[in-house]
């Protein structure tokens, strides 16, 4: 009799073992899965970005019109900036960029010109 208690006994413990041990199993899938999700999307993710930096270290990066566009976003602020914190009145600040735009403008014209002159010679002679 006792020898069969001891046989239920270990039976139960076996068959309750056995019962966590395959849920621990499932659990640990599931994690298992999540990270390996997570561990690709990350090196997907890592992946894209160094590929867009090798573009752009060896000069074949295309967003010159996302640059741009930057860069003239960049210079409205900043000019938008340095009307309302300008010390001048308004009147004469705008004077004073106008007269800064038109010194731009001679310089580079006058650039444009002397390329002219100088690309308008002759080779070999």
């Amino acid at each position: 009799m006792r020898l069969r208690k001891e046989n239920l006994l270990w039976n139960a413990l076996l068959g309750t073992s056995v019962y966590l041990l395959d849920s621990l199993r499932n659990r640990l899938s599931e994690g298992v899965d999540d990270l390996t999700d997570r561990a690709r999307d990350t090196y997907d993710t890592t992946s894209r970005r160094v590929s867009r930096a090798a573009d752009v270290i060896r000069g074949e990066d295309h967003s010159t019109l996302g640059t741009a566009g930057a860069l003239l976003l960049g210079v409205g602020v900043g000019v938008g900036l340095g009307l309302l914190l300008a010390p001048a009145s308004g009147e004469e600040t705008r004077g004073n960029i106008s007269n800064k735009v038109h010194e731009f403008g001679d310089r580079v014209r006058e650039k444009v010109q002397e390329q002219k002159r100088e690309s308008s010679g002759t080779y070999g002679t």
